[in-house]
Protein backbone atom coordinates (compact mmCIF):
# COMPACT_ATOMS: atom_id res chain seq x y z
CA UNK A 1 0.00 0.00 0.00
CA UNK A 2 1.33 3.42 -0.92
CA UNK A 3 1.73 6.30 1.49
CA UNK A 4 -1.08 8.18 -0.27
CA UNK A 5 -3.45 5.23 0.06
CA UNK A 6 -2.71 4.92 3.76
CA UNK A 7 -3.42 8.62 4.20
CA UNK A 8 -6.81 8.13 2.52
CA UNK A 9 -7.63 5.22 4.84
CA UNK A 10 -6.62 7.26 7.89
CA UNK A 11 -8.81 10.12 6.68
CA UNK A 12 -11.76 7.80 6.05
CA UNK A 13 -11.50 6.36 9.56
CA UNK A 14 -12.33 9.78 11.04
CA UNK A 15 -16.10 9.46 10.39
CA UNK A 16 -18.64 6.64 10.96
CA UNK A 17 -19.33 6.45 7.22
CA UNK A 18 -15.65 6.37 6.34
CA UNK A 19 -14.96 3.75 9.01
CA UNK A 20 -17.60 1.49 7.45
CA UNK A 21 -15.96 1.99 4.05
CA UNK A 22 -12.62 0.87 5.47
CA UNK A 23 -14.29 -2.19 7.08
CA UNK A 24 -15.96 -2.96 3.74
CA UNK A 25 -12.64 -2.94 1.89
CA UNK A 26 -11.11 -5.31 4.45
CA UNK A 27 -14.18 -7.54 4.15
CA UNK A 28 -13.71 -7.69 0.37
CA UNK A 29 -10.12 -8.90 0.70
CA UNK A 30 -10.36 -11.13 3.79
CA UNK A 31 -13.88 -12.59 3.57
CA UNK A 32 -14.61 -12.40 -0.16
CA UNK A 33 -11.09 -13.09 -1.43
CA UNK A 34 -10.96 -10.04 -3.66
CA UNK A 35 -7.57 -8.95 -4.97
CA UNK A 36 -5.60 -6.00 -3.57
CA UNK A 37 -6.30 -4.25 -6.89
CA UNK A 38 -10.03 -4.48 -6.19
CA UNK A 39 -9.46 -2.98 -2.76
CA UNK A 40 -7.46 -0.16 -4.35
CA UNK A 41 -10.28 0.54 -6.82
CA UNK A 42 -12.90 0.62 -4.06
CA UNK A 43 -10.66 2.96 -2.08
CA UNK A 44 -10.45 5.36 -5.02
CA UNK A 45 -14.18 5.33 -5.82
CA UNK A 46 -15.56 5.32 -2.27
CA UNK A 47 -13.07 7.87 -0.98
CA UNK A 48 -14.46 10.25 -3.58
CA UNK A 49 -18.04 9.47 -2.51
CA UNK A 50 -17.14 9.96 1.15
CA UNK A 51 -15.47 13.27 0.32
CA UNK A 52 -18.63 14.43 -1.46
CA UNK A 53 -20.83 13.18 1.40
CA UNK A 54 -18.80 15.21 3.92
CA UNK A 55 -19.26 18.30 1.73
CA UNK A 56 -23.01 17.70 2.08
CA UNK A 57 -22.66 17.31 5.87
CA UNK A 58 -23.26 13.54 5.65
CA UNK A 59 -21.10 11.47 8.00
CA UNK A 60 -23.10 8.31 8.77
CA UNK A 61 -24.45 5.43 6.61
CA UNK A 62 -28.02 6.05 7.80
CA UNK A 63 -27.88 9.53 6.24
CA UNK A 64 -27.35 8.20 2.70
CA UNK A 65 -30.45 8.82 0.59
CA UNK A 66 -31.44 8.33 -3.02
CA UNK A 67 -31.34 12.11 -3.41
CA UNK A 68 -27.74 12.22 -2.14
CA UNK A 69 -26.70 9.53 -4.63
CA UNK A 70 -28.44 11.42 -7.44
CA UNK A 71 -26.61 14.63 -6.54
CA UNK A 72 -23.33 12.70 -6.38
CA UNK A 73 -23.90 11.42 -9.90
CA UNK A 74 -24.59 14.97 -11.11
CA UNK A 75 -21.40 16.11 -9.37
CA UNK A 76 -19.41 13.29 -11.04
CA UNK A 77 -20.80 14.17 -14.47
CA UNK A 78 -19.69 17.77 -13.97
CA UNK A 79 -16.13 16.83 -12.94
CA UNK A 80 -13.25 17.45 -15.32
CA UNK A 81 -9.91 15.68 -15.52
CA UNK A 82 -6.49 17.33 -15.69
CA UNK A 83 -6.99 18.05 -19.40
CA UNK A 84 -10.39 19.66 -18.88
CA UNK A 85 -12.35 16.73 -20.30
CA UNK A 86 -15.39 15.27 -18.49
CA UNK A 87 -15.06 11.87 -16.89
CA UNK A 88 -15.86 8.90 -19.08
CA UNK A 89 -19.44 7.67 -18.43
CA UNK A 90 -18.02 4.24 -17.60
CA UNK A 91 -15.84 5.84 -14.91
CA UNK A 92 -18.90 7.45 -13.36
CA UNK A 93 -20.61 4.07 -13.47
CA UNK A 94 -17.68 2.43 -11.67
CA UNK A 95 -18.18 4.84 -8.78
CA UNK A 96 -21.87 3.95 -8.61
CA UNK A 97 -21.17 0.21 -8.84
CA UNK A 98 -18.68 0.48 -5.95
CA UNK A 99 -21.21 2.44 -3.92
CA UNK A 100 -23.91 -0.13 -4.56
CA UNK A 101 -21.57 -2.94 -3.46
CA UNK A 102 -20.83 -1.01 -0.29
CA UNK A 103 -24.56 -0.52 0.42
CA UNK A 104 -25.16 -4.23 -0.14
CA UNK A 105 -22.45 -4.94 2.44
CA UNK A 106 -24.20 -2.62 4.93
CA UNK A 107 -27.50 -4.35 4.23
CA UNK A 108 -26.02 -7.78 4.96
CA UNK A 109 -24.67 -6.51 8.26
CA UNK A 110 -28.02 -4.94 9.20
CA UNK A 111 -26.51 -1.46 9.26
CA UNK A 112 -29.28 1.07 8.42
CA UNK A 113 -28.69 2.81 5.10
CA UNK A 114 -30.11 3.21 1.60
CA UNK A 115 -31.12 -0.05 -0.09
CA UNK A 116 -28.74 -0.90 -2.97
CA UNK A 117 -31.80 -1.88 -5.03
CA UNK A 118 -32.76 1.79 -5.20
CA UNK A 119 -29.65 2.62 -7.23
CA UNK A 120 -29.74 2.01 -10.98
CA UNK A 121 -26.63 1.54 -13.08
CA UNK A 122 -26.65 3.73 -16.19
CA UNK A 123 -26.83 1.79 -19.44
CA UNK A 124 -23.58 2.01 -21.34
CA UNK A 125 -23.21 1.97 -25.12
CA UNK A 126 -21.59 -1.08 -26.67
CA UNK A 127 -17.83 -1.03 -26.24
CA UNK A 128 -15.65 -0.23 -29.21
CA UNK A 129 -12.57 -2.39 -29.08
CA UNK A 130 -9.28 -1.74 -30.83
CA UNK A 131 -8.97 -4.55 -33.33
CA UNK A 132 -5.58 -5.44 -34.79
CA UNK A 133 -5.36 -7.14 -38.17
CA UNK A 134 -3.20 -10.25 -38.26
CA UNK A 135 -0.37 -8.50 -40.11
CA UNK A 136 -0.37 -5.74 -37.48
CA UNK A 137 -0.01 -8.34 -34.73
CA UNK A 138 2.89 -9.91 -36.63
CA UNK A 139 4.59 -6.53 -37.06
CA UNK A 140 4.09 -5.74 -33.39
CA UNK A 141 5.57 -9.04 -32.21
CA UNK A 142 8.61 -8.75 -34.48
CA UNK A 143 9.72 -5.33 -33.23
CA UNK A 144 11.94 -6.77 -30.52
CA UNK A 145 14.69 -9.33 -31.07
CA UNK A 146 17.28 -11.13 -28.96
CA UNK A 147 20.10 -8.57 -29.07
CA UNK A 148 20.19 -8.30 -25.28
CA UNK A 149 18.23 -9.21 -22.15
CA UNK A 150 15.91 -6.20 -22.39
CA UNK A 151 14.98 -6.87 -26.02
CA UNK A 152 14.40 -10.56 -25.33
CA UNK A 153 12.28 -9.67 -22.30
CA UNK A 154 10.15 -7.26 -24.29
CA UNK A 155 9.61 -9.79 -27.09
CA UNK A 156 8.70 -12.46 -24.52
CA UNK A 157 6.18 -10.08 -22.91
CA UNK A 158 4.46 -9.46 -26.24
CA UNK A 159 4.43 -13.15 -27.15
CA UNK A 160 3.04 -14.20 -23.76
CA UNK A 161 0.32 -11.53 -23.88
CA UNK A 162 -0.80 -12.68 -27.33
CA UNK A 163 -0.52 -16.37 -26.45
CA UNK A 164 -2.42 -16.27 -23.16
CA UNK A 165 -4.76 -13.27 -23.23
CA UNK A 166 -3.57 -12.33 -19.73
CA UNK A 167 -4.63 -9.07 -18.16
CA UNK A 168 -1.63 -6.80 -17.66
CA UNK A 169 -1.88 -7.01 -13.85
CA UNK A 170 -1.89 -10.81 -14.09
CA UNK A 171 1.19 -10.68 -16.31
CA UNK A 172 3.03 -8.26 -14.01
CA UNK A 173 2.42 -10.50 -11.01
CA UNK A 174 4.05 -13.61 -12.48
CA UNK A 175 7.00 -15.29 -10.80
CA UNK A 176 9.44 -17.64 -12.47
CA UNK A 177 8.23 -20.69 -10.60
CA UNK A 178 4.62 -20.04 -11.64
CA UNK A 179 5.31 -20.64 -15.35
CA UNK A 180 5.81 -24.20 -16.56
CA UNK A 181 7.65 -23.83 -19.85
CA UNK A 182 7.98 -27.57 -20.36
CA UNK A 183 4.22 -28.12 -20.17
CA UNK A 184 3.46 -24.86 -21.95
CA UNK A 185 0.76 -23.93 -19.47
CA UNK A 186 0.27 -22.43 -16.03
CA UNK A 187 -2.40 -21.18 -13.66
CA UNK A 188 -3.19 -17.58 -12.79
CA UNK A 189 -5.52 -16.01 -10.26
CA UNK A 190 -7.73 -13.50 -12.05
CA UNK A 191 -10.51 -11.15 -11.06
CA UNK A 192 -12.53 -12.25 -8.07
CA UNK A 193 -9.76 -14.60 -6.99
CA UNK A 194 -10.75 -17.11 -9.68
CA UNK A 195 -8.06 -19.47 -10.97
CA UNK A 196 -7.78 -20.42 -14.62
CA UNK A 197 -5.27 -22.19 -16.84
CA UNK A 198 -3.58 -20.34 -19.70
CA UNK A 199 -1.48 -21.81 -22.47
CA UNK A 200 1.81 -20.84 -24.08
CA UNK A 201 2.27 -21.04 -27.83
CA UNK A 202 5.55 -22.55 -29.14
CA UNK A 203 6.67 -19.01 -29.99
CA UNK A 204 5.95 -17.72 -26.49
CA UNK A 205 7.74 -20.72 -25.00
CA UNK A 206 10.77 -20.13 -27.20
CA UNK A 207 11.06 -16.45 -26.33
CA UNK A 208 10.63 -17.11 -22.62
CA UNK A 209 13.52 -19.57 -22.78
CA UNK A 210 15.70 -17.08 -24.67
CA UNK A 211 14.91 -14.35 -22.15
CA UNK A 212 15.49 -16.48 -19.06
CA UNK A 213 18.78 -17.83 -20.43
CA UNK A 214 20.00 -14.23 -20.71
CA UNK A 215 18.98 -13.38 -17.14
CA UNK A 216 21.90 -13.18 -14.68
CA UNK A 217 19.98 -12.23 -11.54
CA UNK A 218 18.31 -14.45 -8.96
CA UNK A 219 15.06 -12.49 -8.68
CA UNK A 220 11.98 -14.70 -8.34
CA UNK A 221 9.93 -12.30 -10.49
CA UNK A 222 9.47 -13.21 -14.15
CA UNK A 223 9.71 -9.70 -15.59
CA UNK A 224 12.49 -7.55 -14.19
CA UNK A 225 14.48 -4.47 -15.09
CA UNK A 226 17.20 -2.30 -13.66
CA UNK A 227 16.94 1.33 -12.66
CA UNK A 228 15.30 3.77 -10.32
CA UNK A 229 11.95 2.00 -9.92
CA UNK A 230 11.08 1.12 -6.35
CA UNK A 231 8.57 -1.64 -6.91
CA UNK A 232 9.75 -4.86 -5.21
CA UNK A 233 13.42 -3.91 -5.40
CA UNK A 234 15.70 -6.89 -4.87
CA UNK A 235 19.47 -7.00 -4.40
CA UNK A 236 20.93 -10.27 -5.62
CA UNK A 237 24.38 -11.82 -5.80
CA UNK A 238 24.91 -13.96 -8.90
CA UNK A 239 28.31 -15.03 -10.23
CA UNK A 240 29.94 -12.76 -7.67
CA UNK A 241 28.20 -9.65 -9.01
CA UNK A 242 25.80 -7.50 -7.06
CA UNK A 243 22.77 -6.29 -8.99
CA UNK A 244 19.67 -4.33 -8.16
CA UNK A 245 16.61 -5.40 -10.11
CA UNK A 246 12.93 -4.61 -9.80
CA UNK A 247 9.80 -6.41 -10.92
CA UNK A 248 8.27 -4.46 -13.80
CA UNK A 249 5.16 -2.49 -12.91
CA UNK A 250 1.94 -2.51 -14.88
CA UNK A 251 2.76 0.93 -16.26
CA UNK A 252 6.23 -0.16 -17.42
CA UNK A 253 4.71 -3.10 -19.30
CA UNK A 254 2.17 -0.76 -20.87
CA UNK A 255 5.01 1.45 -22.11
CA UNK A 256 6.79 -1.55 -23.64
CA UNK A 257 3.68 -2.40 -25.66
CA UNK A 258 3.04 1.23 -26.63
CA UNK A 259 6.64 1.66 -27.84
CA UNK A 260 6.41 -1.56 -29.86
CA UNK A 261 3.28 -0.28 -31.60
CA UNK A 262 5.01 2.98 -32.51
CA UNK A 263 8.04 1.17 -33.88
CA UNK A 264 5.76 -1.15 -35.85
CA UNK A 265 4.08 1.88 -37.47
CA UNK A 266 0.66 1.11 -35.99
CA UNK A 267 -1.34 4.31 -35.65
CA UNK A 268 -4.07 2.78 -33.49
CA UNK A 269 -3.85 3.11 -29.73
CA UNK A 270 -2.33 -0.18 -28.59
CA UNK A 271 -2.10 -1.43 -25.02
CA UNK A 272 -1.63 -4.82 -23.32
CA UNK A 273 -5.42 -5.13 -23.35
CA UNK A 274 -5.33 -4.77 -27.15
CA UNK A 275 -3.29 -7.97 -27.27
CA UNK A 276 -5.91 -9.59 -25.04
CA UNK A 277 -8.48 -8.56 -27.66
CA UNK A 278 -6.21 -9.93 -30.40
CA UNK A 279 -5.92 -13.24 -28.53
CA UNK A 280 -9.70 -13.59 -28.26
CA UNK A 281 -10.49 -12.57 -31.83
CA UNK A 282 -7.75 -14.82 -33.22
CA UNK A 283 -9.29 -17.82 -31.47
CA UNK A 284 -12.84 -16.99 -32.53
CA UNK A 285 -11.92 -16.24 -36.13
CA UNK A 286 -10.23 -19.61 -36.38
CA UNK A 287 -13.24 -21.54 -35.13
CA UNK A 288 -12.99 -21.65 -31.32
CA UNK A 289 -16.34 -21.72 -29.53
CA UNK A 290 -17.23 -18.71 -27.42
CA UNK A 291 -17.59 -20.68 -24.18
CA UNK A 292 -14.01 -21.91 -24.42
CA UNK A 293 -12.77 -18.39 -25.11
CA UNK A 294 -14.77 -17.16 -22.12
CA UNK A 295 -12.95 -19.66 -19.90
CA UNK A 296 -9.51 -18.76 -21.28
CA UNK A 297 -10.16 -15.04 -20.75
CA UNK A 298 -11.50 -15.59 -17.24
CA UNK A 299 -14.77 -13.78 -17.93
CA UNK A 300 -17.43 -14.36 -15.31
CA UNK A 301 -20.22 -13.71 -17.81
CA UNK A 302 -20.57 -14.81 -21.43
CA UNK A 303 -21.97 -11.37 -22.27
CA UNK A 304 -18.52 -9.88 -21.66
CA UNK A 305 -16.99 -12.27 -24.17
CA UNK A 306 -19.68 -11.48 -26.73
CA UNK A 307 -18.16 -8.06 -27.42
CA UNK A 308 -15.80 -9.90 -29.78
CA UNK A 309 -18.42 -11.61 -31.91
CA UNK A 310 -19.15 -8.62 -34.14
CA UNK A 311 -15.61 -8.71 -35.50
CA UNK A 312 -15.33 -12.47 -35.77
CA UNK A 313 -18.40 -13.53 -37.76
CA UNK A 314 -16.48 -13.83 -41.00
CA UNK A 315 -19.30 -15.66 -42.73
CA UNK A 316 -21.80 -12.80 -42.35
CA UNK A 317 -20.31 -10.74 -45.18
CA UNK A 318 -20.22 -13.84 -47.38
CA UNK A 319 -23.93 -14.44 -46.70
CA UNK A 320 -24.73 -10.78 -47.40
CA UNK A 321 -22.87 -10.85 -50.70
CA UNK A 322 -24.48 -14.13 -51.69
CA UNK A 323 -28.11 -13.32 -50.92
CA UNK A 324 -28.65 -9.55 -50.79
CA UNK A 325 -30.63 -8.09 -53.73
CA UNK A 326 -30.25 -11.21 -55.83
CA UNK A 327 -32.82 -12.00 -58.47
CA UNK A 328 -33.86 -15.45 -59.56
Amino acid sequence: MTEGEQEKIDELSATPLGKQIVDFMEYCVVDKGRSPLTKRSYLHFLYRFNDYAISQKISSPNQITAELVHRFRVYMNDLRDDTGKPLNPSTVNYHVIALRSFLRYLQRRDIPSLSPDKIDIAKQPDRNITFLEFDEVERLLSVYGDADTTEARNRAILEVLFSTGLRVAELAGLKRDMVNIERGEFSVIGKGGKARVVFLSPEANEWLEIYLEKRKDASPWLWVGQGRFRRRRLTTDVDGQKRKVTALSVRQIERIVENAAKQAGIVKKVSPHTLRHAFATDLLQNGADIRSVQSMLGHASITTTQIYTHVTDKHLKEIHNKFHRKKD
